[in-house]
């Protein structure tokens, strides 16, 4: 009954099993899906886990045991004015974060090209990341990368293929942070559309159901 399915940003274990789940269901059913901070984290692992065959794949955040650690602290990255910043898991917990905007270019011929062109400028408010020694293997395995910091550090949005799915996409950043009543951010406003087609063609699919129905009768 759903038309659309959004995960957003989060602290802490409580209801990840949950939500991989909710977004397990968003994929296979093709039912469109934004995953928004750990939303994104949780479809990358979701993904790991049922479709790239990392099945033990799992955030440092939940379970610092993990033997598939797709996300990660990670140590070091640059940060938008170009300088090294670095933190570890004994920092102070608001030291860790990664904060502010940052520029970086969307990968052309994707569904992020089509919203935001060639560079996504957003927000950022989190402490984990994609772990880059893993994100080949979902990347292999047909997740889409589209956008990514500078020299390709750290993932900034996934998605899946049209081919694939209709409208299935994540982002680390928090585009709620840019987006007002009056004008609605680029992001969200294809993602309701998207939830409208789905809705319609859901719709047309039950009339047509009941249509044949009828001539059975």
């Amino acid at each position: 009954g759903f038309d659309a399915i959004l995960v957003p940003g989060g602290f802490g274990k409580r209801g990840v099993e949950g939500k991989i789940k909710a977004i397990a269901f968003a994929r296979e059913n093709k039912i469109p899906y934004l995953g928004i901070c750990l939303g994104m984290q949780l479809a990358v692992v979701e993904y790991a886990r049922h479709v790239a065959g990392l099945t033990k794949a799992n955030s440092t955040e939940f379970d610092l045991a993990t033997p598939e650690p797709m996300i990660a602290l990670i140590t070091e990255w640059v940060g938008a004015d170009g300088a090294v910043q670095s933190r570890s898991s004994a920092s102070d917990l608001g030291g860790t974060m990664r904060l502010g905007a940052q520029r970086c270019q969307v990968k052309p011929g994707t569904k992020a090209f089509e919203i935001y062109g060639p560079e996504v400028y957003e927000r950022h408010r989190h402490r984990y990341e994609v772990n880059n020694q893993l994100k080949d293997r979902v990347a292999k395995a047909g997740l889409v990368i589209a956008s990514e910091t500078p020299n390709e550090s750290l993932v900034e949005m996934v998605e899946l293929p049209a081919s694939v799915h209709p409208w299935f996409m994540a982002v680390q950043f928090h585009p709620e942070f840019t987006s007002t009543p009056r004008k609605g951010h680029p992001l969200f406003e294809s993602y309701i559309q998207a939830a409208l087609a789905y809705k319609a063609s859901r719709g047309s699919a039950a009339l047509a159901g009941t249509q044949q129905q009828g001539v059975a009768a």
